[in-house]
C-alpha cells in the first residue's frame, strides 16, 4: 500500500510556524498581515472554500476581510473595488475568488490586481517572475505541492514528472517549477493532456505523476507505474446515497486502484487542497513582510 501524504499533517505544520511568526511580528511592529477576498455571487464551493480560508487566517493571526458582492455587479464596480483595495496599505494581499459570472472578464480582473498584492500568483508579472526564478508569490496549488515535496523529502532532481493537465492555475506553473534548477526541482517534465495521444503510456513512465485533469478517478492503477509518487489534485463530489450528505468527495485519481500500486500518493480530502489554502497564507505573510520593508 502506498505511503499517504497527508496535505493536512505538513498544513498544520506550517501552519504552526507562521503563527509563531506572525505573532512575533506582532510583538515588534504591532501589526499583523491582512488578507481580503472578494467573492461574486453565491457559488456554493466558493462559499465553503472562502470559509475556510477565512477559519485558517484565523488560526494562524492573519486578519480576514470577505467583500461579497451580487453576481448582477459590473465588472466596473468590481474593478473599482480592486483599486480601492490596490490603494489600501493596511491589505497586504488579497484574491478575487474564482469563478466569475460569464459578464466579467477573468483576464482583464486579474491584470487589474497590484502584482504585490496578488497572493494568487496569477498575475503575469508574478508568473513572468516564477519564469526567471526571481522571487514572486506563486501560485497557490503549485506552491502547496512543493512544501508538501519538501516536508516528505520526495526527490525530484533527475525524475521523470509528468503532469496531467495544462491550466495557468496549476499544470502549466508546475511544470516550471519543477523544471527550474532549485531545490526539489530539476526533474525532466512532461506537460500532457486532453489532446495527448496515448496517455496511459505515458503516464505509466512517470516516475512522479502530477494529475490535474478535472475528472472524477481518471487515472487508474494501469497508468502508474509500479512504485509512482502519485499527486492528485483533483476534488469532485460524487452522489452516494449511503453517505449522510448524499455525496461523497473523491479525486481525479482512483484511490482504491492506485494505492496499491503508487509508492505515495495524496488522499482526498485531506491532500493538495489542505496545501492551497495554506500556500496562499504564507504567500500573504510574505507580502506583509516585504510590505514592511518598503516603509
Amino acid at each position: 500500500m502506498a505511503n499517504i501524504l497527508s496535505g493536512k499533517e505538513v498544513s498544520d505544520h506550517l501552519q504552526q510556524t507562521l503563527k509563531s511568526e506572525i505573532a512575533q511580528s506582532k510583538k515588534r511592529c504591532n501589526r499583523t498581515p491582512h488578507l481580503a477576498v472578494i467573492l461574486v455571487g453565491s457559488h456554493g464551493p466558493s462559499q465553503t472554500y472562502v470559509k475556510n480560508k477565512k477559519k485558517c487566517c484565523e488560526r494562524v493571526g492573519i486578519r480576514f476581510s470577505l467583500f461579497h458582492f451580487e453576481s448582477s455587479v459590473s465588472q466596473e464596480q468590481l474593478l473599482h473595488k480592486l483599486d480601492g483595495l490596490n490603494r489600501d496599505e493596511d491589505i497586504s494581499g488579497y484574491i478575487v475568488q474564482l469563478p466569475l459570472p460569464d459578464h466579467i472578464c477573468q483576464n482583464t480582473v486579474t491584470l487589474s490586481i497590484l502584482p504585490e498584492k496578488d497572493v494568487d500568483g496569477f498575475h503575469p508579472t508574478n508568473l513572468g517572475k516564477m519564469l526567471l526564478s526571481i522571487p514572486a508569490p506563486l501560485p497557490a496549488t503549485p506552491l502547496g505541492i512543493l512544501e508538501l515535496l519538501k516536508y516528505y523529502q520526495i526527490e525530484t532532481e533527475g525524475k521523470l514528472c509528468v503532469i496531467l493537465g495544462r491550466s495557468h492555475i496549476v499544470g502549466t506553473p508546475m511544470s516550471i517549477l519543477l523544471s527550474r534548477k532549485s531545490p526539489f526541482g530539476n526533474a525532466t517534465v512532461i506537460q500532457a493532456h486532453s489532446r495527448t495521444r496515448d496517455l496511459a503510456a505515458l503516464s505509466r513512465k512517470a516516475d512522479i505523476l502530477i494529475v490535474a485533469i478535472g475528472k472524477p478517478n481518471y487515472v487508474s492503477d494501469d497508468m502508474v507505474k509500479q512504485g509512482a509518487v502519485v499527486i492528485d489534485v483533483g476534488i469532485h463530489r460524487i452522489m452516494d446515497t449511503t453517505k449522510p450528505k448524499g455525496y461523497r468527495l473523491c479525486g481525479d485519481v482512483d484511490f482504491s486502484t492506485v494505492s496499491k500500486k503508487a509508492s505515495h500518493l495524496t488522499p482526498v480530502p485531506g491532500g493538495v487542497g489542505a496545501m492551497t489554502v495554506t500556500a496562499l497564507l504564507m504567500n500573504t505573510w510574505q507580502a506583509f513582510q516585504n510590505l514592511q520593508k518598503q516603509t
